[in-house]
């Protein structure tokens, strides 16, 4: 699922102050709202958690954790490996949007294409299946099917 975030009105009106909003005009609470509005549209089996990076965006995770009912895990500083899947899938949207692209300028359909065409995609990781046929299984099996586990 990938989120869009579009920028804030009067972003970019006037000169960054210091410590001020972020430098894409949206901060940690635009970042939650867009998790919580799109997360709470799964099956509650599969938002049981979120595992993150240090990043300062996710500044609001407490609220989040009430939000969306969600745990808020994050990785250890410079331990990509803590994020496999997600560090795989940046690279695939790299395809998309190269490193430094000012995504403000993509609409949500946009977005929305781009995640349609990679959870069409098949994965090694998934029998050369493809994310959405696995979703579909999963949801037709009565959710019988065992999702990726941390022990």
């Amino acid at each position: 699922m990938l989120l869009h975030l579009p920028r804030l009105a009067g972003h970019g009106d006037v000169s960054r102050l210091t410590n001020g909003p972020a430098l894409a005009g949206h901060g940690a609470e635009a970042v939650r709202d867009a998790i919580t509005r799109t997360i709470i549209t799964l099956p509650e089996e599969l938002r049981r958690s979120l595992t993150w990076d240090q990043g300062a965006e996710m500044a609001q995770h407490a609220r989040l954790k009430i939000n969306a009912g969600i745990q808020v895990y994050f990785c250890d500083p410079h331990s990509p490996w803590q994020r496999g899947t997600n560090e795989n899938t940046n690279g695939l949207l790299r395809q998309y949007f190269p490193k430094g692209t000012d995504l403000s300028v993509h609409s949500a359909e946009e977005i929305a294409a781009v995640a349609a065409s990679l959870n069409a995609r098949p994965r090694k990781t998934l029998s050369w299946r493809t994310p959405a046929e696995v979703l579909d299984e999963w949801l037709r099996e009565g959710n019988r099917i065992r999702v990726a586990t941390t022990v």
